[in-house]
């Protein structure tokens, strides 16, 4: 990082607020697998500040699953892991095996057949069902609050969340808060994936949509359709990475990533990711090719590490100026990489606004920039319809009734 570029993050922070307070524009939530780590609870599921995530990241979640497993299945898996190039993850080893399920019918590999590879994978996703299915805590949370700021404004479009995350929490937290939304699924009994309902723009724009790119809890095959059970177990639909299944368990994430790209080419859309490592090459993939085919698309990744931890969102951000990287002690924006330096204004106003993103340092801990943590970003988002939080009149936004556009990449960053 050259220690010449510097970043304002009142600047940019202030600007984001007003854009999200106002409705807009075509907005977006990318919510990854460290998103629910911010929710730390207690052994009775209440919310505590320093107890345990309320589900694990992939590395923890990889971990858990395989240690869940009987021994002769986590031997196995040892040994397929010598198999795996790249970043080795529970979804990688359940992606062997349905390659090896698939592949070498009777034949015998690590002792077993087609059919016993078959059967490990549903162990394999009954322990994923197990570890990413308790329940959204009681009372306001990270979820709620995101929530709250969804519903809370009257919008021009729908506010659509894309995740990979198998867990219902964010249903949960539509559920509670009575605000409506769709997932693609309809009917009642048993509510089955609709495709063409994925690529429709009908609904009212009160609905959000919610896209659950890898799968999710209850998802089953039954018959010829993907359906939703209203379960919290996890069985047989979870993103393969190959995507070699046929046609019927193909569709759902064929037609989800679609949906992506095709938000991420719409005019004027802004994505907002959280928890997510960009490290799956599918997703990468998509957003890559959009920032490069619209120049109208603004990505914003809020990452909970430091600027230099982050390197394959950093890389990305390097290479596609309307990607945005806000790091704990740095950011990329319109391609330039510097270190957070706030500005010495003394305003009330501005402090307050300050607060909600910024931490000052403290004793032997520097300052920090707060979003990367999604707890604090739902906060945030939350917070941005508080009237008097709302950033000033000021030369460079003169009228706070108008966007302030100059938080997208193709303003000049603070050098």
């Amino acid at each position: 990082m050259s220690p010449a570029s510097l970043h304002n993050p009142d600047r940019y922070m202030a600007d984001l607020r007003q854009i999200l307070s106002q409705g807009r524009k075509r907005i977006g939530i990318f919510i990854g697998a460290g998103a629910p780590t911010a929710v730390r609870i207690d052994d009775d599921n209440r919310i505590i500040e320093d107890g345990e995530p309320l589900i694990p990241d992939v590395a923890g979640l990889t971990t858990a699953v395989v240690d869940a497993l009987e021994e002769e299945d986590r031997r196995l898996i040892d040994n397929l892991k010598n198999e795996i190039s790249g970043n080795v993850n529970i979804e990688a080893i359940l992606t062997q095996v349905r390659r090896l399920a698939q592949a070498i019918g009777t034949s015998v590999v690590h002792g077993l057949n087609g059919d016993g590879f078959d059967k490990l994978g549903r162990r394999i996703c009954e322990k994923i069902g197990d570890h990413v299915s308790p329940r959204l805590p009681a009372g306001p949370n990270p979820y709620s609050q995101l929530i709250s700021w969804i519903s809370g404004t009257q919008r021009e479009h729908s506010v659509e969340i894309f995740t990979p995350n198998y867990d219902l929490l964010v249903e949960e937290a539509f559920e509670r808060a009575r605000v409506a939304y769709f997932d693609g699924f309809t009917g009642s009994h048993l509510p089955f994936f609709d495709p063409a309902s994925v690529t429709l723009d009908e609904f009212p724009a009160r609905w959000s949509r919610l896209w659950k790119l890898h799968g999710s809890l209850g998802w089953k095959v039954v018959g010829d359709a993907v359906v939703r059970t209203g379960q919290r177990q996890a069985t047989e639909l979870i993103y393969p990475d190959h995507l070699k299944y046929d046609q019927v368990t193909r569709l759902p994430y064929s037609a989800l990533f679609e949906r992506l790209r095709q938000f991420l080419t719409a005019p004027d859309t802004l994505l907002i990711c959280s928890g997510f490592s960009f490290l799956d090459s599918h997703i990468c993939a998509v957003l890559d090719e959009a920032l490069a085919a619209n120049s109208h698309t603004a990505v914003f990744a809020f990452q909970y590490r430091g600027i230099d931890e982050e390197p394959s969102a950093t890389a990305l951000a390097q290479s596609r100026p309307n990607m945005s990287v806000y790091a704990r002690d740095g950011a990329v924006i319109s391609g330039v990489t510097g270190r957070w330096q706030p500005s010495h204004s003394a305003n009330k106003d501005n402090e307050n606004v300050r607060q909600t993103f910024w931490r000052d340092p403290v004793a032997d801990k520097p300052a920090e920039f707060l979003l990367g943590d999604f707890a604090s970003l739902a906060q945030f988002l939350a917070l941005t319809q508080a009237r008097q939080m709302s950033p000033p009149v000021s030369a460079t936004n003169p009228d706070p009734r108008e966007p302030a556009e100059n938080i997208f990449p193709q303003g000049n960053p603070d050098a």
